[in-house]
């Protein structure tokens, strides 16, 4: 699908020659086999450990794992034993590969705290040994600041020594400081829009805000891939949740025109509100939500959008400043703009932004300003500087180099695994990158190998993703150099030789359209 835009954003930004390209996301189906083979890998997993489970019930094999004391033997449990089935029989294979103990800045590269273990995964032990300069490629770090240079932390440095390191207080309480005042003025600058609010949280910027602006008689349009995050939110708001398939605009105008038509169920009264719930960039596939179609949708049903820009903010746009400025379009076309810290600013903690009238209304309804500590000083000092540095107000061009350098580096690096033969997942444009293994025995193996080649990455399988689609995540940041990629590239070369992962035959996409005409305008 091509999209030729070249309008000027509300910042005053232009998107100049970004998108005279076609709008490229891939999503490669994998051939037949590898499908099969996957399914026959899970299902011999699956036989063995119930034959392992029914061992420990007769006292054949040691029980490893946690279980109820038999003073509780009376009570209900507190989970289903069943339940656990797949961490204990399939996750312990491979557990050595996650939560590995990081002992250093998560930059460029970073040093791991070794560790074995003595009785197949179910307990770890250190060595005492550290392994030194490990290329990271897992951490958000898109633009590279999480850093450690105390040039660069002198501001931040200065603000710990004033404020102290917490604010033991809530927004509304006394936990408002200039800081915070300081950095939302310039979050709703950075944007262009009128106001913002910023939170210690990036995950309860999501959860505890969308509670506060819809409610029962409210309708939630999510994306099916939508973060954990957007989906506590939705849940805890109470209001009704309908899925449309991931960045299909038939299938979101569907539901558009249906929730028109027929209203709220039963009374078939009109929904109070109708709101669509999108990300920016999705964490897991590495795509790019499809703005223009989306607005011009809910221009036409009048509803709301709310945009989650955790992973877009920083890391696309000509300056920086996400999918909005990426499409060349206005900020005020989006009702709420979402966004977190702890990505490409190094930070923690998440913002709303939008019209005033919005803004206010959450300082005063919004679960996370009334009950949750403020973000602390030294954190908000952090975000302003590295966020002055994308927007030039520290007197450089450092953050537009760096902005320049992860798109350089994400389309490179996209384009090597593509001529290798990888099946990977995502825009051209999105600094996540899902290759996929599909097997489960090769999730293990994979990450094992990359590791013995002093390189971290992160794997993921189902339940966390289809139970066909098993993939390791790559992350990439404008901290990566060239060489470091080369690196990285060959040693993927090598291994997916070695683990036959190079799949990929472009094939036709995996995630087809629901419908084949098309059934929306463009607005002007």
């Amino acid at each position: 699908m091509g999209l030729l835009l070249n309008d000027t954003s509300k910042n005053g930004v232009t998107n100049g020659t970004l998108h005279k390209k076609t709008f490229i996301e891939h999503f490669e189906q994998a051939p037949m086999y590898v499908a099969v083979l996957t399914f026959v890998g899970f299902g011999v997993g699956t036989i063995f450990g119930y034959l392992r489970d029914f061992m420990r019930a007769w006292g054949l094999e040691k029980r490893n794992v946690a279980q109820e004391r038999e003073q509780q033997k009376d009570f209900v449990p507190l989970y289903q034993d069943f339940e656990n089935f797949y961490t204990r029989n399939l996750y312990m294979r491979i557990r050595d590969n996650w939560n590995r103990p990081i002992c250093s800045v998560p930059g460029p590269q970073f040093d791991l705290m070794e560790r074995v273990t003595d009785d197949y995964n179910w307990t770890f032990r250190f060595t005492g040994r550290t392994i030194k300069n490990v290329i990271n490629m897992g951490s958000y770090n898109y633009l590279g600041f999480a850093e450690t240079d105390p040039n660069a932390l002198k501001t931040v440095t200065k603000e710990l020594q004033k404020y102290g390191t917490g604010i033991c207080s809530t927004r509304q309480e006394m936990g408002t400081l200039d800081k915070h005042v300081e950095l939302e003025n310039l979050v709703a600058k950075f944007l262009g829009v009128e106001d913002a609010m910023v939170f210690g949280m990036g995950f309860a910027t999501n959860s505890m805000n969308i509670p506060a602006l819809v409610g029962k008689g409210c309708l939630i349009l999510s994306d099916e891939l939508n973060h954990t995050s957007l989906v506590l939110g939705a849940r805890l708001s109470g209001a009704t949740i309908r899925i449309f398939k991931h960045n299909n605009m038939q299938s979101l105008e569907k539901l558009l025109r249906e929730a028109i038509i027929y209203g709220q169920p039963r009374s078939r009264r009109a929904w109070r509100k109708i709101i669509i719930l999108v990300e920016g960039i999705y964490s897991m596939e590495g795509s790019i939500v499809q703005l223009p179609e989306i607005v011009s949708l809910k221009k036409k049903y009048k509803a709301y959008l709310y945009l989650d820009e955790a992973h877009s903010i920083g890391a696309v746009g000509a300056t920086g400043r996400g999918v909005v400025e990426y499409f060349g379009m206005n900020p005020d076309d989006v009702d709420v703009l979402m966004g977190t810290f702890t990505k490409s600013f190094g930070a923690a903690g998440g913002y709303i932004a939008g019209k005033k009238g919005l803004v206010d209304f959450l300082r005063a309804h919004s679960h996370s300003a009334v009950y949750a500590t403020s973000m602390c000083p030294p954190v908000a000092e952090q975000i302003i500087r590295a966020m002055k540095c994308v927007m030039g107000l520290d007197g450089t061009t450092q953050g537009l180099q760096r902005v320049r350098q992860l798109g350089k580096n994400t389309r490179y690096f996209r384009r090597r695994l593509h001529e290798m033969g990888f099946i990977i997942y995502g825009n051209d444009d999105s600094p996540v990158v899902p290759l996929l293994l599909y097997m489960p025995g090769k999730i293990g193996a994979f990450a094992r190998r990359m590791l013995e080649k002093n390189i971290g990455v992160v794997v993921v399988g189902f339940p966390a993703t289809p139970i066909t689609e098993s993939r390791a995540r790559f992350c990439v940041s404008a901290a990566h150099t060239r060489e470091m990629l080369d690196t990285v590239l060959n040693a993927l070369d090598e291994l997916g030789d070695f683990l036959q992962l190079k799949y990929s035959r472009f094939s036709k996409s995996s995630h087809p359209e629901l419908y084949e005409e098309t059934r929306f305008e463009f607005e002007d």
